[in-house]
């Protein structure tokens, strides 16, 4: 019987760091679709069709053409 108890004692602890592991994982993948979203956002902004045109138009003003 004290072998079994070991044998689940151990059992129960790699599982628990398997569990962590997954966690961990899972944080990092949400901090990195958090992050990969405010680029995609950020991206998406500058080439608006408008702010284009109006980067554009300020740029040709200050080349004075």
């Amino acid at each position: 019987m004290g072998e079994e108890r070991q044998l689940l004692q151990a059992l129960q602890q790699r599982v628990d760091h398997l569990e962590r592991l997954l966690e961990g994982l899972q944080d990092a993948i949400h901090r990195d679709s958090i992050r990969l979203e405010q680029r995609m956002a950020e991206l998406e902004r500058k080439t608006d069709p408008d702010v284009v045109a109006k980067a554009l138009s300020e740029d040709a003003r200050r080349r004075g053409i």
